[in-house]
């Protein structure tokens, strides 16, 4: 799921020009990060915008271009 949605996003942020960002939550937490892992760890793949839950386990792609597009 993770990368199935990793890979729409890369298409979608070329598409609406935004930047993508994406944290492995089990590589951080092997670095010693485990608060995503804490936080997020049970409804990964987490898509956040600006910072903010968008939404999760899988993509609401209407909603991001809504809100992408209100950002403009």
């Amino acid at each position: 799921m993770c990368a199935a949605a990793a890979a729409r996003l890369t298409e979608l942020a070329g598409e609406l020009g935004f930047t993508l960002v994406v944290t492995d939550i089990d590589t951080a937490a092997a670095a010693g990060d485990t608060a995503l892992r804490a936080e997020f760890g049970d409804r990964i793949p987490v898509v956040l915008l600006d910072g903010a839950e968008h939404s999760y386990w899988e993509v609401d792609e209407p909603r991001l271009r809504a809100d992408v597009a209100d950002r403009s």
